[in-house]
C-alpha cells in the first residue's frame, strides 16, 4: 500500500515537479567559465536546500581550488541496504548559441520535452533522484533504503574535488551500492543499463613557428607555416580504416566477446535512423566492426576543436604564428589512460615537420569501466526499469565517460549501478539540449522501484 502512495504522489504532482525542474535548469552552472563561479554556488545551494527540506542532514563542502561538493544523508537505519546517489549539477557551455531555438537558461516546454541546457546531462536525471524521496517524504513514510548523496560541481570541467572528496571520505560515504543517472535509455521504448563506459585521454597540440604572423608575400616560402605543420600531424593520426597510429594504442585492448557482438546484434538498431539523428551522409569508422561496436566497444581518436591564423570576413594573407588542436582519444577496458597519454605525446613529436616547436599537453583522463553483469544489484536494476518504464530492459555500453565511476569502485569496493533516464539524441553538450519528461517521470518511478527491490539483494 505504501508503494502504491508514493507511486500516486508521483503522478498527482507531476506538473509541479516540471516547474521545480526548469527552476532548476535556469541556473546558468557552467563550470568551466569563471564568469559563471556564483551561478555554480547557487546551483549546489539550490540541491543542498532542497534535499535539507526533506529532512536530510547536509553539508556543503568548499575545496579552495574547485567547486562546492553537496552529500546529504537520510537516517542511516540498521538493517536497511544503503544507496549512494552521485550527480552533477553543472553544465556544459552553450555556445554556438546562434544554434539554440530558445535561449539555453530559459526551458521551454513542447510536446512533453524539456530543451534547457543540463536538461539531460544531468540535471534532470539527478533530480528524479529527488523527486522519488520527495514522495516519501510527503506522504509521511521512510524510504526503504538508507540514502546518501554526493552532487558536484565540476563533472563538466574535468575537475578532482570529488575524487579526493571519495578518498578521502570512503568510511562517510561507506554503502552497499551506487546510483550513477548519467546515461542513457537505449531508445525513447526501451529502458537499459549500462554496463562499460570508455575512458578518456584529452590533449592540445601546439604548433608555434615565426614570433609573429607574417605576411605570406614577404615570407612564404622561407618559413615552416605551423598550420600546415599542424595539418600534417592531424593527418596521420589515423590511417585510412579507421585505426589509429599511435604506436602501442591497441596493445591492452579488451575485445567484444561473441557473446555481446551478438547482443548488439540482437537489438533493434537502424543505420538510416542514426544517420538521420546525427545528419551524416554516411556512417564511418575503423573497419571490420558495426556501427555500434565502434561507438560503444572499440577506441577512438578524434579532433575535438582546430584553431590558427585568419578566420574573419575577406582575406588577410598571413603566415600564422601558432596553429593548435584539440584532441580526444576514448578508451575501452584494459587500456591505461596514463600508458596512451604517453604514447600519443611522443609520436605526434615525432611526426612533426622540420621548422616548428610541438608542444603536446594531457589535459585530463578517465579509466575506461566494465561492469559485471550478473550481480544482484544489476538484477535489482534490471527490475526496477522494467517496473519504472514498462518495458523490458536491455544491457548496453556507453561510448563516453564517466570519471568518478572507477574511484567509487576503488574506494568503495561497491557495484555502481549507471541507471540513466536520458537518450542518446537529447544533444548533450550541443545546442537545444532536451530531456523526455515522460522518461523523467518514468525515471523517478525507477528509482521508487529500485529502493523497494534492492532489498532483495542485500
Amino acid at each position: 500500500m505504501s508503494l502504491e502512495r508514493v507511486l500516486s504522489y508521483l503522478e498527482q504532482n507531476r506538473e509541479r515537479h516540471v516547474a521545480q525542474l526548469c527552476d532548476f535548469l535556469r541556473i546558468p552552472s557552467i563550470s568551466s567559465v569563471s564568469a559563471h563561479k556564483e551561478d555554480v554556488r547557487r546551483a549546489a545551494r539550490f540541491c543542498a536546500d532542497e534535499l535539507r527540506d526533506l529532512g536530510l542532514r547536509v553539508e556543503i563542502s568548499e575545496p579552495a581550488d574547485g567547486n562546492p561538493l553537496v552529500y546529504a544523508e537520510t537516517e542511516q537505519r540498521d538493517g536497511r541496504p544503503t544507496l549512494l546517489v552521485y550527480g552533477h549539477y553543472d553544465v556544459q557551455p552553450v555556445d554556438p548559441l546562434d544554434l539554440w531555438r530558445t535561449p539555453p537558461f530559459e526551458p521551454r516546454v513542447e510536446d512533453d520535452v524539456v530543451y534547457a541546457r543540463g536538461a539531460t546531462d544531468d540535471k534532470g536525471q539527478l533530480y528524479a533522484h529527488f523527486k522519488a524521496l520527495e514522495a516519501y517524504v510527503k506522504q509521511g513514510l521512510q524510504p526503504p533504503v538508507n540514502l546518501k548523496f554526493i552532487i558536484e560541481g565540476e563533472e563538466e570541467c574535468g575537475g578532482h574535488s570529488v575524487y579526493a572528496y571519495t578518498e578521502a571520505n570512503a568510511g562517510k560515504l561507506a554503502c552497499d551500492a551506487v546510483a550513477v543517472s548519467d546515461t542513457s535509455l537505449y531508445d525513447e521504448r526501451t529502458p537499459a543499463l549500462t554496463y562499460s563506459l570508455r575512458g578518456l585521454a584529452y590533449f592540445e597540440i601546439l604548433v608555434s613557428g615565426p614570433k609573429a604572423d607574417l605576411h605570406s608575400g614577404s615570407y612564404g616560402g622561407g618559413v615552416q607555416n605551423p598550420a600546415h605543420a599542424l595539418c600534417d600531424i592531424i593527418a596521420r593520426l589515423k590511417d585510412a580504416d579507421g585505426r589509429v597510429r599511435v604506436p602501442g594504442f591497441y596493445d591492452d585492448v579488451l575485445d567484444l566477446d561473441a557473446a555481446e557482438r551478438e547482443a548488439f546484434r540482437s537489438l533493434d538498431f537502424s543505420e538510416k535512423a542514426f544517420l538521420a539523428d546525427t545528419g551524416s551522409p554516411a556512417a564511418w569508422g575503423e573497419k571490420g566492426y558495426t556501427t555500434l561496436e565502434r561507438m560503444w566497444g572499440r577506441p577512438t581518436c578524434d579532433v575535438n576543436g582546430l584553431w590558427s591564423g585568419y578566420s574573419g570576413e575577406g582575406a588577410k594573407t598571413i603566415i600564422p604564428a601558432l596553429a593548435g588542436a584539440k584532441v580526444s582519444t576514448r578508451l575501452v577496458p584494459q587500456q591505461d589512460p596514463h600508458r596512451i597519454a604517453a604514447a600519443f605525446e611522443a609520436y605526434v613529436r615525432s611526426i612533426a615537420p622540420a621548422g616548428v616547436r610541438v608542444d603536446v599537453k594531457t589535459l585530463h583522463t578517465a579509466q575506461p569501466v566494465l561492469i559485471e553483469r550478473d550481480s544482484p544489484w544489476m538484477k535489482a536494476g534490471l527490475r526496477a526499469l522494467e517496473l519504472g518504464f514498462g518495458a523490458k530492459p536491455v544491457f548496453i555500453r556507453e561510448g563516453g565517460s564517466i570519471p568518478i565511476v572507477t574511484t567509487f569502485q576503488n574506494c568503495l569496493r561497491v557495484p555502481v549501478l549507471l541507471l540513466g533516464f536520458g537518450l542518446a539524441t537529447d544533444n548533450a553538450h550541443s545546442p537545444n539540449e532536451k530531456f523526455n519528461l515522460a522518461s523523467y517521470r518514468n525515471g523517478a518511478r525507477a528509482v521508487v522501484h529500485l529502493w523497494q527491490e534492492a532489498r532483495r539483494p542485500v
